[in-house]
């Protein structure tokens, strides 16, 4: 296979994920326009609520991938029981989860929110903003329950090879979360305008539409999985097994943990700069997920085509192949970045919002956008050294990184300098540059590649 060949490959790979994750941020994309319609306040709260939302579900993520790669191994075994402890342990997993989470955004809802309002108000109303963020929250929490059981039954259905019903709930959700913003936000179609309690009510009833769809075809479906037969009988779970799927968990839970608290504390770091900033960078977050699904699925592509270089034994393969492919990431990265650029002053022009803050959005976008080549080569690489099995690395290269370098440097120029905002998110970003070039030296040295196939059959 040559170099073409490969990247016709990786592109192949890629685009399915492209068109899957682009459809899901299209979808926030237009939510986020709906409530941003309903003025600076309202944006500033679901976008504070939403951040932190946002931790709860990476924390779901991560908790569930430990048992997720056993019971995928299990599911090659045809191993039943395995399945059903695996199964268990993804419940008690969320449960603890939910019985940290929700208690504190409860009792404590309102003081996390405040601490993003630590700025200069500028004529926005940080009480306001409080109470639309409380109503949100408080609404949100109910969603949790079915959004929780949707990820257990979802990421076992994959692990069993069924990711069309995941899919279709999926689709359904999404349409059912426009519609009923639509109807909910302004009161559409006889519906009372709720505003952003609306958008609460409607975020909430996509994700009992999607649990509902998941969990009724897995259990009465044609296909339907052999470990659900009695599975609710009993919740005891070997202890060696448990165990392990912690040990084995841990650090993926932590990584997902640690990077989501990341970009949290960064945003409330920007955040002391004054209550535009909040607004401005929800701008500028909404348009830029949007296309930064590309490098995201790339990077997951580089790592699978790196990782079957690997299986295969073509080591010098793999060490030469990264660097094309990192180019190639970045490359098409470029072609992102003159998009947004052209986007920049268009897009906020769509919010109800202060002049100041289109500004600020404006801004945001295009500081993001000129380091989207930074971050398609990033990905590209941290993808490379995963696929090699280097978990604890890249936990360094990841979380590790955010907190000891990113973060630190965010509270040190809001605190200890006058340095006005723009040029402090400029160089915050900037530190991913410094990423980029340990992650090269790492690839360059060969450290990561490793065939983790290989070293399982030697062992036996």
């Amino acid at each position: 296979m040559n170099n073409n060949e490969l990247y016709k490959k990786t592109l192949a790979l890629a685009a399915p994920m492209m068109i899957q994750n682009g459809i899901t941020n299209a979808v926030g994309l237009v939510d986020n326009v709906m409530v941003g319609s309903l003025g600076t306040e309202a944006m500033t709260a679901v976008s504070i609520a939403g951040q932190l939302l946002f931790v709860f579900s990476l924390a779901i993520f991560g908790g569930l991938a430990g048992p997720g790669i056993y019971g995928a191994q299990f599911y090659g075994q045809n191993n039943t029981v395995g399945l059903k402890n695996t199964f268990r342990m993804k419940w008690l997993i969320c449960a603890v989860c939910l019985a940290i989470a929700i208690p504190l955004f409860v009792f404590k809802g309102d003081f996390l929110l405040k601490l993003y309002l630590k700025g200069d108000s500028n004529g926005i109303d940080p009480e306001l903003i409080v109470s639309h963020g409380l109503d949100y929250l408080h609404i949100m929490l109910w969603g949790l329950i079915p959004f929780v059981i949707t990820q257990v039954y979802a990421g076992s259905l994959r692990e069993t090879g069924n990711s069309v019903t995941p899919m279709i709930a999926g689709i359904c959700s999404v349409c059912a979360d426009i519609l009923f913003n639509y109807m909910l936000i302004y009161g559409n179609f006889g519906m009372p305008r709720l505003g952003v309690r609306g958008a609460a009510i409607a975020t909430n009833i996509a994700r009992v539409i999607e649990m509902s769809i998941i969990v009724i075809s897995a259990h009465t479906g044609k296909n339907k999985p052999a470990f659900l037969d009695g599975v609710y009988k009993s919740f005891k779970i070997p202890q060696s097994l448990a165990g392990d799927i912690v040990r084995k968990g841990l650090p993926i839970f932590l990584n997902e943990l640690l990077w989501s608290g990341g970009i949290a504390a960064l945003t409330q770091c920007y955040s002391l700069r004054g209550m535009d900033i909040i607004p401005g960078i929800n701008i500028s977050n909404a348009l830029c997920n949007l296309l930064n699904v590309v490098f995201i699925a790339l990077g997951n592509a580089i790592g699978i085509v790196i990782g079957q270089l690997l299986g295969a034994g073509e080591f010098e393969r793999a060490r030469k192949s990264s660097f094309g492919l990192a180019g190639l990431s970045g490359g098409i990265c470029v072609g992102l970045t003159v998009i947004l650029v052209a986007l920049s002053g268009v897009f906020p022009k769509l919010y109800n919002v202060t002049e100041e803050v289109r500004h600020l959005g404006s801004s945001f976008i295009i500081i993001t956008a000129l380091f989207f080549p930074v971050q398609g080569v990033l990905n590209s690489l941290y993808f490379t050294l995963r696929s090699g099995g280097k978990t604890f690395v890249t936990f360094l290269f990841d979380s590790v990184f955010s907190w000891v370098v990113s973060v630190p440097l965010a509270l040190a120029l809001c605190k200890l300098t006058d340095l006005p905002i723009l040029p402090l998110y400029a160089a915050v970003q900037a530190t991913d540059i410094i990423k980029c070039v340990i992650g090269a030296v790492l690839i360059k040295k060969g450290v990561w590649i490793t065939s983790v196939v290989g070293a399982e059959k030697a062992a036996e």
